[in-house]
Protein backbone atom coordinates (compact mmCIF):
# COMPACT_ATOMS: atom_id res chain seq x y z
CA UNK A 1 0.00 0.00 0.00
CA UNK A 2 1.15 3.43 -1.35
CA UNK A 3 1.51 6.17 1.54
CA UNK A 4 2.45 9.96 1.38
CA UNK A 5 4.78 10.58 4.54
CA UNK A 6 3.98 14.01 5.32
CA UNK A 7 6.23 16.66 7.63
CA UNK A 8 4.56 19.82 8.96
CA UNK A 9 6.31 22.75 9.66
CA UNK A 10 7.04 23.88 6.06
CA UNK A 11 5.50 26.89 3.98
CA UNK A 12 4.62 26.60 0.54
CA UNK A 13 6.71 29.05 -1.56
CA UNK A 14 7.73 28.94 -5.55
CA UNK A 15 6.16 28.47 -8.59
CA UNK A 16 3.92 25.34 -9.68
CA UNK A 17 2.92 25.04 -13.16
CA UNK A 18 -0.73 23.43 -13.85
CA UNK A 19 -1.28 20.97 -17.18
CA UNK A 20 -4.74 20.35 -18.19
CA UNK A 21 -8.13 19.33 -16.54
CA UNK A 22 -8.36 15.90 -15.70
CA UNK A 23 -11.85 16.35 -15.68
CA UNK A 24 -11.39 17.83 -19.60
CA UNK A 25 -8.89 15.33 -20.90
CA UNK A 26 -10.99 11.96 -20.12
CA UNK A 27 -13.89 13.63 -22.21
CA UNK A 28 -11.83 15.04 -24.82
CA UNK A 29 -9.95 11.01 -25.01
CA UNK A 30 -13.88 10.08 -25.67
CA UNK A 31 -14.64 12.35 -28.11
CA UNK A 32 -12.21 11.56 -30.34
CA UNK A 33 -14.37 8.75 -30.65
CA UNK A 34 -16.67 10.36 -32.93
CA UNK A 35 -14.09 10.89 -35.80
CA UNK A 36 -12.29 8.22 -37.68
CA UNK A 37 -8.43 8.72 -37.58
CA UNK A 38 -6.08 10.75 -35.09
CA UNK A 39 -6.50 12.90 -33.19
CA UNK A 40 -4.22 14.56 -30.71
CA UNK A 41 -4.42 16.35 -27.28
CA UNK A 42 -2.28 18.22 -25.82
CA UNK A 43 -1.36 18.94 -22.00
CA UNK A 44 -2.98 15.76 -20.87
CA UNK A 45 -1.55 14.66 -17.51
CA UNK A 46 0.59 11.77 -16.92
CA UNK A 47 -2.39 10.28 -14.27
CA UNK A 48 -3.97 6.94 -13.55
CA UNK A 49 -6.99 7.75 -14.53
CA UNK A 50 -5.91 9.12 -18.30
CA UNK A 51 -3.79 5.58 -18.15
CA UNK A 52 -7.46 3.66 -17.57
CA UNK A 53 -9.01 5.41 -20.07
CA UNK A 54 -6.53 4.68 -22.71
CA UNK A 55 -7.08 0.83 -21.85
CA UNK A 56 -10.30 1.52 -22.69
CA UNK A 57 -10.49 3.18 -25.89
CA UNK A 58 -7.67 0.43 -26.96
CA UNK A 59 -10.04 -2.27 -26.14
CA UNK A 60 -12.60 -0.06 -28.28
CA UNK A 61 -10.07 -1.10 -30.82
CA UNK A 62 -8.00 2.44 -31.08
CA UNK A 63 -4.60 3.35 -30.94
CA UNK A 64 -3.75 5.35 -28.36
CA UNK A 65 -0.14 6.98 -27.22
CA UNK A 66 1.19 9.22 -25.18
CA UNK A 67 4.64 11.09 -24.46
CA UNK A 68 5.17 13.28 -21.73
CA UNK A 69 6.75 16.56 -22.03
CA UNK A 70 9.45 18.17 -19.93
CA UNK A 71 9.12 20.77 -17.85
CA UNK A 72 4.82 20.58 -18.27
CA UNK A 73 4.22 19.88 -14.97
CA UNK A 74 3.42 16.24 -15.47
CA UNK A 75 1.27 16.73 -19.12
CA UNK A 76 2.42 15.25 -22.20
CA UNK A 77 0.61 14.75 -25.55
CA UNK A 78 -1.54 12.04 -26.37
CA UNK A 79 -2.47 10.79 -29.61
CA UNK A 80 -5.32 8.57 -30.54
CA UNK A 81 -5.81 6.79 -33.88
CA UNK A 82 -9.41 5.82 -34.24
CA UNK A 83 -10.45 3.19 -36.29
CA UNK A 84 -13.44 3.59 -38.94
CA UNK A 85 -15.19 0.53 -37.18
CA UNK A 86 -14.82 0.72 -33.25
CA UNK A 87 -15.71 -2.00 -31.03
CA UNK A 88 -19.00 -1.34 -28.72
CA UNK A 89 -18.45 -2.69 -25.57
CA UNK A 90 -16.78 -1.90 -22.76
CA UNK A 91 -15.25 -3.88 -19.95
CA UNK A 92 -16.01 -4.05 -16.71
CA UNK A 93 -12.46 -4.09 -15.19
CA UNK A 94 -12.07 -1.14 -16.34
CA UNK A 95 -15.43 0.97 -16.50
CA UNK A 96 -15.61 -0.11 -12.81
CA UNK A 97 -12.31 2.00 -11.77
CA UNK A 98 -13.58 5.50 -13.08
CA UNK A 99 -16.62 6.84 -13.19
CA UNK A 100 -15.77 9.31 -16.49
CA UNK A 101 -15.40 5.95 -18.71
CA UNK A 102 -19.53 6.35 -18.98
CA UNK A 103 -19.19 9.19 -21.45
CA UNK A 104 -17.66 6.38 -23.89
CA UNK A 105 -21.77 5.69 -24.54
CA UNK A 106 -22.61 9.02 -26.32
CA UNK A 107 -20.00 8.72 -29.29
CA UNK A 108 -20.47 5.16 -29.74
CA UNK A 109 -24.18 5.57 -29.79
CA UNK A 110 -24.05 8.46 -32.05
CA UNK A 111 -20.95 7.41 -34.25
CA UNK A 112 -21.72 3.17 -34.52
CA UNK A 113 -25.43 3.20 -33.60
CA UNK A 114 -25.13 0.70 -30.84
CA UNK A 115 -23.03 0.95 -27.44
CA UNK A 116 -22.78 -2.04 -24.40
CA UNK A 117 -21.10 -0.19 -21.81
CA UNK A 118 -20.37 -1.62 -18.11
CA UNK A 119 -21.82 0.37 -15.34
CA UNK A 120 -18.80 2.71 -13.87
CA UNK A 121 -17.33 2.74 -10.75
CA UNK A 122 -15.17 5.91 -9.29
CA UNK A 123 -14.59 7.79 -6.28
CA UNK A 124 -17.19 7.15 -2.86
CA UNK A 125 -18.34 10.77 -2.63
CA UNK A 126 -21.99 9.63 -2.77
CA UNK A 127 -24.40 8.45 -5.43
CA UNK A 128 -24.30 9.77 -8.98
CA UNK A 129 -26.74 8.37 -11.30
CA UNK A 130 -26.77 7.59 -14.47
CA UNK A 131 -30.61 8.66 -14.97
CA UNK A 132 -30.10 12.00 -16.47
CA UNK A 133 -27.77 10.28 -18.90
CA UNK A 134 -30.22 7.55 -20.08
CA UNK A 135 -33.61 9.68 -20.53
CA UNK A 136 -31.35 12.18 -22.60
CA UNK A 137 -29.92 9.48 -24.99
CA UNK A 138 -33.78 8.10 -25.11
CA UNK A 139 -35.11 11.69 -26.28
CA UNK A 140 -32.66 11.77 -28.89
CA UNK A 141 -33.60 8.11 -29.51
CA UNK A 142 -31.89 5.42 -28.43
CA UNK A 143 -33.29 2.24 -26.99
CA UNK A 144 -31.34 2.00 -23.61
CA UNK A 145 -31.94 -1.13 -21.16
CA UNK A 146 -30.10 -2.48 -18.29
CA UNK A 147 -28.40 -6.26 -17.83
CA UNK A 148 -26.33 -8.28 -16.35
CA UNK A 149 -24.17 -4.81 -14.99
CA UNK A 150 -24.23 -3.05 -18.50
CA UNK A 151 -25.84 -0.34 -20.16
CA UNK A 152 -27.31 -1.51 -23.82
CA UNK A 153 -28.13 1.57 -25.75
CA UNK A 154 -29.13 1.13 -29.55
CA UNK A 155 -30.19 3.73 -31.97
CA UNK A 156 -30.31 3.45 -35.82
CA UNK A 157 -29.81 7.23 -36.23
CA UNK A 158 -30.72 9.60 -33.55
CA UNK A 159 -32.27 12.93 -33.79
CA UNK A 160 -31.96 16.03 -32.42
CA UNK A 161 -34.83 16.58 -29.47
CA UNK A 162 -35.45 19.67 -26.52
CA UNK A 163 -34.06 17.78 -23.56
CA UNK A 164 -34.03 19.85 -20.02
CA UNK A 165 -31.68 18.10 -17.34
CA UNK A 166 -33.34 18.16 -13.74
CA UNK A 167 -29.48 19.09 -12.68
CA UNK A 168 -27.12 20.97 -14.56
CA UNK A 169 -25.41 17.66 -14.73
CA UNK A 170 -21.25 17.79 -16.02
CA UNK A 171 -21.53 13.74 -16.84
CA UNK A 172 -24.73 13.93 -18.38
CA UNK A 173 -24.55 17.62 -20.60
CA UNK A 174 -20.98 15.92 -21.95
CA UNK A 175 -22.67 12.53 -23.04
CA UNK A 176 -25.60 14.43 -24.43
CA UNK A 177 -23.65 16.82 -26.37
CA UNK A 178 -21.33 13.96 -27.98
CA UNK A 179 -24.30 12.35 -28.83
CA UNK A 180 -26.15 15.08 -30.75
CA UNK A 181 -23.27 16.51 -32.55
CA UNK A 182 -24.31 13.79 -35.22
CA UNK A 183 -27.85 13.58 -34.63
CA UNK A 184 -30.00 14.30 -37.08
CA UNK A 185 -31.70 17.57 -36.61
CA UNK A 186 -30.98 19.84 -33.77
CA UNK A 187 -30.93 19.66 -29.88
CA UNK A 188 -31.54 21.83 -27.37
CA UNK A 189 -30.28 20.93 -23.68
CA UNK A 190 -31.76 22.82 -20.66
CA UNK A 191 -30.53 23.49 -17.56
CA UNK A 192 -27.06 22.52 -19.14
CA UNK A 193 -23.66 22.25 -17.12
CA UNK A 194 -21.48 25.41 -17.58
CA UNK A 195 -18.18 24.22 -16.41
CA UNK A 196 -15.22 25.81 -18.06
CA UNK A 197 -14.30 21.91 -18.84
CA UNK A 198 -18.06 21.48 -20.63
CA UNK A 199 -16.84 24.40 -22.73
CA UNK A 200 -13.30 23.00 -23.28
CA UNK A 201 -15.49 19.75 -24.68
CA UNK A 202 -17.52 21.94 -26.82
CA UNK A 203 -14.68 23.93 -28.14
CA UNK A 204 -12.43 20.79 -29.55
CA UNK A 205 -16.06 19.30 -30.96
CA UNK A 206 -16.04 22.47 -32.88
CA UNK A 207 -12.97 21.93 -34.17
CA UNK A 208 -14.08 18.36 -35.78
CA UNK A 209 -16.39 20.39 -37.67
CA UNK A 210 -19.23 20.08 -34.84
CA UNK A 211 -22.14 22.84 -35.07
CA UNK A 212 -22.39 24.25 -30.82
CA UNK A 213 -23.90 27.55 -29.49
CA UNK A 214 -24.43 28.08 -25.83
CA UNK A 215 -21.26 26.76 -24.82
CA UNK A 216 -20.89 27.92 -21.25
CA UNK A 217 -24.64 28.61 -20.86
CA UNK A 218 -27.54 26.93 -19.27
CA UNK A 219 -28.44 26.41 -22.72
CA UNK A 220 -26.49 24.66 -25.74
CA UNK A 221 -27.37 23.95 -28.76
CA UNK A 222 -26.08 21.57 -31.30
CA UNK A 223 -27.43 21.38 -34.95
CA UNK A 224 -26.31 18.01 -35.84
CA UNK A 225 -24.23 17.41 -38.80
CA UNK A 226 -23.07 13.46 -41.16
CA UNK A 227 -19.52 13.09 -39.53
CA UNK A 228 -16.43 15.12 -38.25
CA UNK A 229 -12.59 14.98 -38.51
CA UNK A 230 -9.65 14.22 -36.42
CA UNK A 231 -8.24 17.40 -34.55
CA UNK A 232 -5.08 18.96 -32.63
CA UNK A 233 -6.15 20.40 -29.75
CA UNK A 234 -4.82 21.39 -26.61
CA UNK A 235 -6.70 20.87 -22.93
CA UNK A 236 -8.09 23.30 -21.01
CA UNK A 237 -5.96 24.04 -17.38
CA UNK A 238 -7.01 21.84 -14.13
CA UNK A 239 -8.37 24.54 -12.32
CA UNK A 240 -8.72 22.20 -9.41
CA UNK A 241 -4.95 21.48 -9.15
CA UNK A 242 -4.73 24.96 -9.13
CA UNK A 243 -7.29 25.84 -6.65
CA UNK A 244 -5.84 22.69 -3.98
CA UNK A 245 -2.10 24.76 -4.61
CA UNK A 246 -3.97 28.08 -3.71
CA UNK A 247 -5.48 26.81 -0.33
CA UNK A 248 -2.10 25.19 0.25
CA UNK A 249 -0.27 28.43 -0.01
CA UNK A 250 -2.95 30.42 2.01
CA UNK A 251 -2.85 27.05 5.03
CA UNK A 252 1.05 26.90 5.27
CA UNK A 253 1.22 31.00 4.71
CA UNK A 254 2.93 30.60 1.92
CA UNK A 255 3.38 32.39 -1.52
CA UNK A 256 3.05 30.65 -4.42
CA UNK A 257 2.62 31.00 -8.18
CA UNK A 258 0.62 28.71 -10.17
CA UNK A 259 1.10 28.97 -13.60
CA UNK A 260 -1.00 28.17 -16.22
CA UNK A 261 -4.16 29.13 -13.33
CA UNK A 262 -7.01 31.02 -15.14
CA UNK A 263 -8.44 33.32 -12.35
CA UNK A 264 -11.87 33.11 -13.96
CA UNK A 265 -12.11 29.49 -13.43
CA UNK A 266 -11.76 30.40 -9.70
CA UNK A 267 -13.22 33.41 -9.09
CA UNK A 268 -15.36 32.11 -5.97
CA UNK A 269 -12.86 30.08 -4.86
CA UNK A 270 -10.03 33.31 -5.02
CA UNK A 271 -12.76 35.47 -3.82
CA UNK A 272 -13.06 33.13 -0.23
CA UNK A 273 -9.64 32.95 -0.35
CA UNK A 274 -9.22 37.21 -0.26
CA UNK A 275 -12.12 36.85 2.87
CA UNK A 276 -9.62 34.74 4.04
CA UNK A 277 -6.83 37.23 4.18
CA UNK A 278 -4.86 36.05 1.05
CA UNK A 279 -3.36 37.91 -1.84
CA UNK A 280 -4.66 37.58 -4.82
CA UNK A 281 -3.04 38.63 -7.82
CA UNK A 282 -3.87 37.67 -11.19
CA UNK A 283 -0.73 37.66 -13.62
CA UNK A 284 -0.01 36.91 -17.29
CA UNK A 285 1.10 33.45 -16.16
CA UNK A 286 -1.17 32.29 -13.86
CA UNK A 287 -1.91 33.66 -10.41
CA UNK A 288 -0.05 34.42 -7.50
CA UNK A 289 -1.41 33.79 -3.73
CA UNK A 290 0.37 34.72 -1.00
CA UNK A 291 -0.73 34.45 3.04
CA UNK A 292 1.12 36.31 5.69
CA UNK A 293 -1.28 35.57 8.97
CA UNK A 294 -3.39 32.86 9.88
CA UNK A 295 -6.14 32.76 7.89
CA UNK A 296 -9.88 33.97 9.11
CA UNK A 297 -12.53 31.46 8.82
CA UNK A 298 -14.96 31.87 5.91
CA UNK A 299 -18.03 30.47 4.99
CA UNK A 300 -18.42 27.98 1.90
CA UNK A 301 -21.26 26.73 -0.17
CA UNK A 302 -20.73 24.31 -3.03
CA UNK A 303 -22.36 24.89 -6.10
CA UNK A 304 -22.04 24.03 -9.69
CA UNK A 305 -20.13 26.40 -11.82
CA UNK A 306 -19.83 29.09 -11.31
CA UNK A 307 -20.10 28.30 -7.17
CA UNK A 308 -17.37 27.01 -5.37
CA UNK A 309 -16.76 23.59 -6.69
CA UNK A 310 -17.30 20.41 -4.78
CA UNK A 311 -14.18 18.94 -5.96
CA UNK A 312 -12.37 21.80 -3.48
CA UNK A 313 -14.44 21.21 -0.43
CA UNK A 314 -12.10 18.89 1.24
CA UNK A 315 -9.60 21.45 1.22
CA UNK A 316 -12.01 24.05 2.21
CA UNK A 317 -12.57 22.40 5.43
CA UNK A 318 -9.00 21.26 6.00
CA UNK A 319 -8.07 25.77 5.50
CA UNK A 320 -11.21 26.28 7.52
CA UNK A 321 -9.53 23.56 10.62
CA UNK A 322 -6.63 25.68 10.90
CA UNK A 323 -8.00 29.31 10.74
CA UNK A 324 -9.57 31.61 13.58
CA UNK A 325 -13.35 31.54 14.31
CA UNK A 326 -15.91 28.88 12.93
CA UNK A 327 -17.16 28.45 9.24
CA UNK A 328 -20.29 27.00 8.06
CA UNK A 329 -19.07 24.16 5.29
CA UNK A 330 -22.58 23.69 3.06
CA UNK A 331 -21.91 20.44 0.60
CA UNK A 332 -25.00 20.94 -2.07
CA UNK A 333 -23.39 17.86 -4.85
CA UNK A 334 -22.10 15.13 -3.49
CA UNK A 335 -23.45 13.62 -0.60
CA UNK A 336 -21.20 11.56 0.19
CA UNK A 337 -18.10 14.19 0.43
CA UNK A 338 -18.02 14.81 3.97
CA UNK A 339 -16.77 10.91 4.22
CA UNK A 340 -13.32 11.99 4.95
CA UNK A 341 -14.24 14.35 7.93
CA UNK A 342 -13.56 11.74 9.92
CA UNK A 343 -9.58 11.19 8.91
CA UNK A 344 -9.23 15.39 9.66
CA UNK A 345 -10.88 14.55 13.05
CA UNK A 346 -7.94 11.98 13.81
CA UNK A 347 -5.94 14.92 12.73
CA UNK A 348 -7.03 16.68 15.78
CA UNK A 349 -9.65 19.04 13.88
CA UNK A 350 -12.98 20.20 15.50
CA UNK A 351 -15.58 19.40 13.09
CA UNK A 352 -19.63 18.68 13.86
CA UNK A 353 -21.53 16.83 10.96
CA UNK A 354 -25.59 17.83 10.51
CA UNK A 355 -26.66 16.45 7.06
CA UNK A 356 -25.31 18.61 4.22
CA UNK A 357 -23.49 20.87 6.41
CA UNK A 358 -20.16 21.00 8.95
CA UNK A 359 -19.37 22.95 11.32
CA UNK A 360 -15.42 23.99 11.88
CA UNK A 361 -14.08 25.93 14.75
CA UNK A 362 -10.22 26.26 13.99
CA UNK A 363 -6.92 25.27 15.67
CA UNK A 364 -4.04 26.27 15.24
CA UNK A 365 -2.38 23.28 13.79
CA UNK A 366 -2.91 19.46 13.39
CA UNK A 367 -1.81 17.02 15.38
CA UNK A 368 -0.03 14.35 13.28
CA UNK A 369 -1.41 10.41 12.77
CA UNK A 370 -2.06 8.06 10.42
CA UNK A 371 -4.99 8.59 8.07
CA UNK A 372 -6.86 7.21 5.14
CA UNK A 373 -7.55 8.87 1.51
CA UNK A 374 -11.12 7.90 0.68
CA UNK A 375 -10.90 10.04 -2.97
CA UNK A 376 -9.06 12.05 -4.78
CA UNK A 377 -9.91 15.21 -3.03
CA UNK A 378 -9.81 13.46 -0.04
CA UNK A 379 -6.50 12.49 -0.47
CA UNK A 380 -5.22 15.91 -1.41
CA UNK A 381 -7.02 17.69 1.54
CA UNK A 382 -5.35 15.64 4.03
CA UNK A 383 -1.62 15.86 2.45
CA UNK A 384 -2.58 20.11 3.07
CA UNK A 385 -3.47 19.16 6.69
CA UNK A 386 -0.09 16.82 7.22
CA UNK A 387 1.68 19.82 6.22
CA UNK A 388 -0.06 22.02 8.92
CA UNK A 389 0.55 18.96 11.23
CA UNK A 390 3.01 18.63 14.41
CA UNK A 391 4.65 15.81 13.06
CA UNK A 392 4.73 13.43 10.23
CA UNK A 393 1.54 12.07 8.58
CA UNK A 394 0.57 9.23 7.14
CA UNK A 395 -1.82 9.55 4.15
CA UNK A 396 -2.65 6.02 3.21
CA UNK A 397 -3.89 4.85 -0.61
CA UNK A 398 -2.11 7.37 -2.30
CA UNK A 399 -3.17 5.50 -5.29
CA UNK A 400 -6.51 7.78 -5.56
CA UNK A 401 -4.68 11.25 -5.48
CA UNK A 402 -2.56 9.54 -8.68
CA UNK A 403 -5.83 9.63 -10.16
CA UNK A 404 -6.24 13.70 -10.47
CA UNK A 405 -2.53 14.67 -9.49
CA UNK A 406 0.77 14.35 -12.11
CA UNK A 407 3.70 14.51 -9.84
CA UNK A 408 1.79 15.58 -7.11
CA UNK A 409 5.16 14.70 -4.47
CA UNK A 410 7.61 16.17 -6.84
CA UNK A 411 5.53 19.32 -7.07
CA UNK A 412 4.98 19.79 -3.80
CA UNK A 413 8.72 19.18 -2.62
CA UNK A 414 9.22 21.87 -5.24
CA UNK A 415 7.35 24.01 -3.68
CA UNK A 416 9.55 23.07 0.16
CA UNK A 417 7.65 20.72 1.55
CA UNK A 418 9.09 17.97 3.10
CA UNK A 419 7.13 14.31 1.63
CA UNK A 420 7.96 11.11 0.67
CA UNK A 421 6.49 8.50 -1.20
CA UNK A 422 6.83 4.69 0.75
CA UNK A 423 5.15 1.66 1.03
CA UNK A 424 3.73 -0.53 3.76
CA UNK A 425 2.44 -4.02 3.96
CA UNK A 426 -1.27 -4.16 3.24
Amino acid sequence: MDCFEVTGGTRLEGRVRVTGAKNSALKLMAAALLATGRSTIDEVPDILDVTIMSEVLRRLGCEVSYDRVPGSGGGGRLSIDVPEKPSTETDYDLVRKMRASINVLGPLVARCGSARVALPGGDAIGSRGLDMHISGLERLGATIVSEHGFLIATAPRLTGASIWLDFPSVGATENLVMAAVLAQGTTVVDNAAREPEIVDLCRMLTAMGARIDGAGTSTITVEGVDTLSPVEYTTVPDRIVAGTWAIGAVMTRGDVVIERAVGDHLSVALDKLTDAGARIEVLPVGVRVAMDDRPRCVDVVTLPFPGFPTDLQPMAVALAAVSTGTALITENVFEGRFMFVNELVRLGADIRIDGHHAVVRGRERFSSAPVLASDIRAGAGLVLAGLCSDGVTEVQDAYHVDRGYPDFVEQLRGLGATIERTQRPD
